[in-house]
């Protein structure tokens, strides 16, 4: 298990285009990955098809070897057999040994983000859901301003708390409402996230 460092998965998880889908669609659970990885946080956004698809909790993270692998671990991941989990992981990283360590990380699907609750101001997402995703997709177009407000929101993830510790006064908290609104009606008018019907 000698040879490849621990590294560590951040808020955003990358997960191919079909894959993605099945983890939508109930038909995948985990996502595996070659070497010693450990999650930052409980709750991660997972990204595919160039767009973020869904929040997610980290339920569980277990290393074992390749070898130890098993046909089950190859169909929670989505794939038909052990031998297309393999191939697929030998396209991703090369050649690896069947000592070398794999960590499967167990994903639960919290919130789609296709189906957001249109009756809701936010559509149901916490501020710092909008402010990470308008961090990562539109740091472009953000003001200095936008994105300190933005910044902090990921830390606090509370409009009153961000207002006082940027601006002193939670009386300007209208400030850090005006950049979440356009951060948000901006992730929308992309298409990056969208809003189920209204019930």
């Amino acid at each position: 298990m000698a040879g490849r460092k621990t590294q560590y998965l951040g808020r955003h998880i990358m997960i191919k285009g079909a894959f993605a889908d099945k983890l939508l669609e109930g038909r995948k659970s985990t996502t595996i990955r070659l070497g010693v990885v450990k999650p930052r946080y409980r709750e991660v956004i997972i990204h595919g098809h160039g767009r973020p698809l869904a929040k997610a909790e980290v339920v569980g993270v277990r290393v074992k070897k390749v070898s130890e692998l098993t046909e089950e671990d190859a169909w929670r991941d989505g794939f038909r057999s052990l031998e297309d989990l393999l191939e697929a992981l030998r396209r991703v990283y090369g050649d690896f040994s069947p000592d070398d360590p794999v960590t499967i990380i167990e994903l639960r699907v919290k919130q789609r983000l296709d189906q957001l609750d249109a009756s809701d101001p936010y559509l149901g997402l916490e501020p710092a859901d909008i402010a990470r995703l308008a961090l990562r997709y539109l740091r472009e177009e953000l003001s200095e301003e936008e994105a300190r407000i933005l910044e902090d929101l990921t830390r606090t993830n509370s409009i009153r708390s961000t207002a006082v510790r940027l601006y002193g006064s939670i009386e300007r908290r209208f400030r850090v409402r005006r950049a979440l609104r356009r951060a948000l009606n901006e992730l929308l008018r992309r298409g990056l996230i969208r809003a189920g019907r209204l019930r």
